[in-house]
């Protein structure tokens, strides 16, 4: 007859043989996707309009004689880094617009600083 240890050996040999390992856990989520980074927006028309009005009472053809030119006061340097030639006030007010939006999206509204300030866009 065996004896008692022998008998509990067999119950726990059973036991562990009828155990089943556990599956793994499954792996964790994806981290989620990264935040795109933030569009700067283009901005409206009316911010340029209030943006020629301070700068030139919204007068394309401004030649003050204090070295910047047309509606968006452009020193003759800078409307020359932009590509253009001549001076700004001679030139179509698309060209204008479209030298202001250029140069804002380069170097943002510090070039029209006092302007800038007063509308709340700096």
């Amino acid at each position: 007859m065996r004896g008692h240890a022998a008998v509990a050996d067999d119950h726990m040999l059973q036991l562990t043989s009828a155990i089943k390992p556990l599956p793994p856990p499954p792996p964790p989520p994806p981290p989620p996707p990264p935040r795109p980074a933030a569009t700067p927006t283009a901005p409206s028309p009316g911010v340029w309009l209030e943006l020629r009005q301070c700068e030139s009472d919204d007068n394309y053809a401004d030649d003050t004689g204090n070295g910047y030119y047309g509606a968006y006061q452009f020193s003759v340097s800078t409307w020359q880094n932009l590509g253009f030639s001549g001076l700004p006030s001679n030139a179509p007010p698309a060209q204008q617009d479209q030298a202001a939006q250029e140069l804002q999206a380069r170097r943002g509204w510090s070039q029209w600083p006092s302007c800038a300030q007063r509308l709340g866009l700096t």
